[in-house]
């Protein structure tokens, strides 16, 4: 069985992707949590079982996989269903997922993910509203193009577990999205494992920062 190691819940984004996907896919994992270090750095201690001193990293048996999108990649040799089966479809949720994996760093940094926490933005920057609006029109594209419930068809898939993040993002600090938008960030928050997740979150010792 594969073993999936996380940091806390409330604060790690990239934990949450290959967590989420496995949860919605009904793969069966055991879960690993280390949480971060209190004002000082958590790489050693993460470097314990992550080559790279960070999180997520997926072991299977001798296998040792970090890299959210790695880990994506890997489980997909396995199961079919981690991407669309469509090749249109699979195209457009690898490049929207890749494009996720690497950029929208105004986002990252201006609304760094806290699933216990409600606040107002200081400013809406041109800068991050670029992101919400490529974002907004990456989502729209999706529902739109392949005419399902979830970003690239009918079943929740890889892409959307890349988003994830995001969907805790816009709840946590008000962000606003065009209607057809709105209405998959909704489905994702009544996923039972989006439920799973935020009631364990929600709980966690907070980190205390100087």
């Amino acid at each position: 069985m594969y073993t999936l190691w996380i940091a806390n819940k409330n604060y790690s984004s990239w934990s949450l992707r290959p967590w989420i996907l496995l949860k919605a896919l009904d793969i069966p994992f055991n879960e690993q949590q280390c949480y971060f270090e209190n004002n000082k750095s958590s790489y050693e201690k993460f470097k314990a079982f992550s080559p790279t001193g960070l999180v997520p990293c997926l072991i299977d048996g001798k296998t040792t996989v970090w890299d959210s999108l790695a880990i994506v990649e890997y489980l997909a040799e396995e199961y079919a269903q981690v991407w669309p089966s469509e090749k249109t479809a699979r195209a457009w949720a690898r490049s929207a997922a890749a494009e996720m994996h690497a950029g929208f760093m105004t986002l990252r940094q201006t609304c760094p993910m806290n699933c216990a926490v409600r606040k107002e933005l200081d400013e809406m920057t041109p800068a991050l509203q670029h992101d919400i609006a490529r974002i907004d029109a990456l989502w729209t594209e999706g529902l739109t193009q392949f005419g399902g419930e979830w970003l690239a068809g009918d079943k929740f898939t890889a892409v959307d577990a890349f988003y994830a993040p995001v969907v805790f993002r816009a709840q946590t600090y008000g962000l606003k999205f065009s209607a057809l938008s709105q209405g998959w960030i909704d489905r994702m928050l009544k996923h039972p494992a989006m439920v799973e997740w935020l009631a364990s979150a929600i709980t966690e010792p907070e980190i205390v920062h100087e």
